[in-house]
């Protein structure tokens, strides 16, 4: 069975446009809820949500569905989504929804589920939800309606969680860190978490007014840390998304490091504090020059599709624990069950300490291939698959780049676009090679 709705992270889309409707969110909830209840008589959700205007309209709507299925309801406030993943773990509920578009602008919006594990759920359940859609509702009566109350603590619980995934170990006593929230769901509680572990903290991207979540700062922006780092003279600079699942770091000489270098830099800790490595999991546009690194210290890279979801897929098959994207969803699995961007940066902050040097010290053996990306809007009802230009223009980029690179093309899962992407140890090569690709899907 296709699924309608969901995409690669949950639903997403334009607010005022389905499925990001209020009837639409009224309708999911209540599916979402009669799925449940299938397996217990009283489920009980989390709902939390980022800092984005429409969240507010989302939030009610949902509620009003899971409580006109009988679903009990906990609401948090704005709070990153890995913080809903491990209070809906902690708290022992059946099942946590965010309300987020993670690194999109404001106008748009999405849900995205977890499990009572706090894991993401998989395909089947997506279409389970899907199927319940599409019957009639069966609504509770006035004694069978769920209920509703809010969880005060919520961010304190979740600041004592991050702090508690490096123990006692870790002192940042000495350093002082630039900390970009992205106007999102993490602007009350990431610069907390460094702050309380003993850093100076100076905060950017912490003021969200409903509309300027991801706008010009965040992971997707880092260019706002990289001058923010210069200016305030601070050790590193940590920045995540509008719902803190992702990180992008900076150091002291203004360089960036993305999340292929990060999950590199975190494996080598592994393996120099003698902990079991059997493999790593990457996706399919993780860069050549890590695979290639981790294969000369004896450390295979699989590669998943792209999203989190799958790299967390094949992590749990093969029972492994590292893994992530250059986006810089990272995921540690001995550590939380999602990927979460306070406690990635930590997790860095720790093996930098442990190893006493620096970022660029310890991604040094691992210099990155130049990576070209360009997104080709698609219009409207276009298969690309059938497009014979780019099938023949493919051909000969792969010819050409041989053994010195490679390419990858492929439909986003929650924007109408097709990335093309080009790595090549030249850079000139890999950026005319893109734009002939880009230039053939357009047509």
């Amino acid at each position: 069975m296709s699924r309608r709705f969901f995409g690669t992270d949950g639903i997403r889309g334009t607010v005022g446009q389905a499925p990001i409707t209020a009837d639409f969110m009224l309708r999911l909830g209540h599916a979402v809820g009669r799925v449940l209840r299938r397996g217990r008589e009283r489920p009980v959700v989390l709902i939390g949500k980022d800092t984005r205007i429409s969240g507010y309209m989302i939030e009610s709507a949902l509620q009003s569905g899971f409580e006109s299925a009988g679903v009990d309801v906990r609401l948090t406030g704005p709070l990153p989504t890995p913080g809903v993943a491990y209070l809906t773990r902690a708290l022992r509920l059946d099942l946590g929804v965010v309300i987020s578009a993670s690194h999109n602008p404001f106008q748009d919006n999405g849900v995205k589920f977890f499990s009572a594990r706090g894991e993401k759920l998989p395909d089947e359940w997506e279409q389970a939800v899907e199927a319940a859609l599409e019957e009639p509702p069966q609504w509770a009566d006035s004694t069978g309606l769920g209920r509703a109350r809010r969880i005060d603590d919520a961010s304190g619980r979740y600041i004592e969680f991050c702090k508690g995934t490096v123990g006692g170990e870790l002192s940042l006593r000495g350093l002082k860190l630039v900390v970009d929230g992205a106007h999102g769901a993490a602007y009350h509680v990431a610069a907390d978490v460094f702050h309380e572990l003993g850093a100076e903290v100076v905060r950017i991207g912490c003021s969200p007014d409903g509309t300027n979540i991801n706008a010009g700062v965040g992971a997707t922006a880092p260019q706002a840390l990289v001058r923010a780092v210069a200016e305030q003279g601070a050790d590193y600079g940590i920045a995540l998304d509008g719902d803190a699942d992702r990180l992008q770091m900076v150091d002291a000489e203004g360089r960036l490091y993305n999340g292929d270098e990060l999950l590199y830099l975190m494996a080598c800790d592994r393996l120099d504090a003698g902990l079991d490595l059997p493999g790593v999991v990457g996706t399919l546009m993780t860069n050549l020059a890590v695979e290639l690194a981790l294969q000369r210290r004896g450390v295979p890279l699989v590669r998943a599709k792209v999203g989190d979801r799958y790299v967390l897929e094949e992590l749990q098959a093969r029972g492994w624990q590292l893994g992530g994207e250059g986006s810089g969803h990272l995921l540690v699995l001995d550590r939380h069950t999602t990927g979460d961007g306070i406690v990635s940066a930590l997790q860095v902050l720790q093996a930098l300490q442990r190893r006493g040097v620096s970022l660029a010290q310890a991604v040094h053996d691992a210099p990155l291939y130049p990576q070209v990306l360009l997104n080709v809007r698609l219009a409207a009802g276009a298969d690309w698959t059938r497009n014979a230009a780019l099938a023949a223009e493919r051909e000969a980029a792969e010819a050409a780049l041989g053994q010195h690179g490679r390419l990858l093309i492929r439909p986003s899962g929650t924007e109408p676009v097709l990335r093309v992407m080009v790595e090549a140890e030249d850079e000139a090569l890999a950026r005319s090679t893109a734009e002939r690709l880009a230039a053939a899907a357009r047509g």
